[in-house]
């Protein structure tokens, strides 16, 4: 069995749905994950602000807006009154409820409203099927989907009663399921983070001992650089399960950098597909690593650089420990560490506990936080028994300001820190030493 995955563009208009079920197979089985319609998360978000806020007059107001979405989505996707009344109803019940959870609002509601895209988007796909004659099965993943205490999958509850619900749908080919919703421990619903319904495809990929993981959006797979600041990129074929990683992690948004692991556990492909070019075979994400040079780079913005330094530290042990107890108390994740005797720089993505973080680090060291850098990810072979490689990438970066280097963590990528403003200088600087990629040949 095979899972397809389907992000907000795929699913961003009528007609976008219609041309799912051109892309979908129905005659062998697989499950479909769907995003929510594109930009409906983010008016949901605005929503819950505003009724944080309570300002409740401009979060209804919000959410009038994805409402009236959905039903000109239905006028559009139907042919058929029976339908198009069957659509209607059901974004109007779902919103009617909303409307209700605004009043008196509290965090739960907010799960609640952040869910509501992944079920429209999964409900008008199951309609427009049944409307075509195709029997399919909706099937919600609240019922499947559980996080743990620590936020990660389940997995041991997932299989479990995915299994037993799929048992239920023999016959059946097209199980369609929301992607990026989930419950907590306690039974409410929760989500696995934006850009999460990769995620779910990946996990129940997992699940399910998948042949394949598909994610379909509206590019051919991995390119060799970020098509929006470079010219003339191209898709690359193949990469290693680490490769994909690092350049998901290090900024290539056409992959959330969490669906690798639960694919290169049970080492099932994962296939990056252009659903406005369906015949492009995309990128294949293997366990095999194929060599090939300086292969791809990406750039990952919003990158906050911590230098810390103690002259009191100097050979003492510890002194990394407290580091990272810091870290470790402030549940904030570091990308990029390098260390001297007595200084240490590292790189975060989330300020959230900037403050308490600094005044953490300044009961036993100095701290200059330095804002707005960019992360630069080189992928290629840069092992030992390969030489020039790391060189190309310092030349080419002469007249580009770096100031941190990460080398020699992976075999697979070198990192670099570079001010926001150098970032396009550098992805094109880098861009004359990227390999061409091969031929797709599969």
């Amino acid at each position: 069995m095979k899972v397809l995955k389907f992000g907000g563009t795929s699913v961003g208009s009528a007609e976008r749905i219609q041309n799912l079920t051109r892309i979908i197979p129905t005659t062998t089985p697989c499950v479909v994950v769907l995003s929510a319609m594109a930009g409906v998360t983010n008016n949901l978000e605005k929503c819950i602000s505003y009724a944080k806020e309570t300002k409740l007059n401009e979060a209804k107001g919000m959410l009038q807006l994805v409402e009236q979405m959905h039903l000109e989505t239905c006028n559009n996707l139907f042919s058929t009154s029976k339908y198009k009344m069957r659509g209607k109803e059901y974004v109007k019940k779902m919103f009617g409820d909303m409307y209700l959870k605004l009043d008196g609002f509290s965090a739960r509601p907010a799960k609640e409203i952040l869910a509501m895209g992944e079920s429209l988007s999964t409900q008008f796909l199951h309609l427009y099927f049944t409307e075509q004659g195709v029997n399919t099965a909706l099937i919600p993943a609240l019922q499947f989907m559980r996080v743990d205490k620590d936020g990660e999958p389940d997995y041991l509850y997932i299989t479990e009663n995915l299994s037993r619900i799929l048992d239920t749908c023999t016959g059946i080919n097209v199980i369609i399921t929301q992607g990026f919703v989930c419950k907590d421990t306690k039974g409410e619903i929760d989500n696995l983070k934006r850009g999460g319904s990769d995620f779910t495809a990946a996990i129940i990929g997992n699940a399910i001992n998948a042949s394949e993981v598909q994610i379909w959006t509206d590019i051919d797979g991995f390119h060799n650089n970020d098509p929006r600041f470079v010219e003339n990129t191209l898709p690359i074929r193949d990469l290693s399960f680490d490769e994909a990683a690092e350049l998901a992690y290090f900024g290539a948004k056409i992959l959330h950098p969490s669906t690798i692991h639960p694919c290169r556990e049970k080492d099932i492909p994962v296939i990056l597909k252009n659903m406005l070019r369906p015949s492009d075979i995309g990128t294949t994400i293997t366990s095999t690593h194929k060599h090939g040079g300086i292969k791809a780079i990406a750039a990952k913005d919003g990158i906050t650089a911590i230098r810390i330094k103690s002259l009191r530290m100097l050979m003492a042990y510890g002194f990394l420990k407290k580091i990272f107890d810091v870290f470790n108390e402030n549940e904030t994740p570091v990308d990029l560490i390098t260390t001297s005797e007595v200084a240490v720089t590292l790189t975060i993505d989330n300020t959230e506990n900037l403050t308490s973080i600094t005044k953490a680090l300044g009961e036993f060291s100095s701290v200059e936080i330095v804002q707005n850098q960019t992360i630069i990810c080189v992928v290629g072979d840069f092992l030992a028994e390969n030489p020039g490689m790391a060189s190309k990438v310092f030349n080419s970066l002469n007249d580009t300001p770096i100031s941190l280097i990460s080398y020699g963590g992976s075999l697979h990528n070198i990192t670099l820190l570079v001010n926001k403003d150098s970032k396009i200088q550098a992805l094109r600087a880098l861009q004359n030493i990227v390999s061409v990629p091969e031929p797709a040949n599969h």
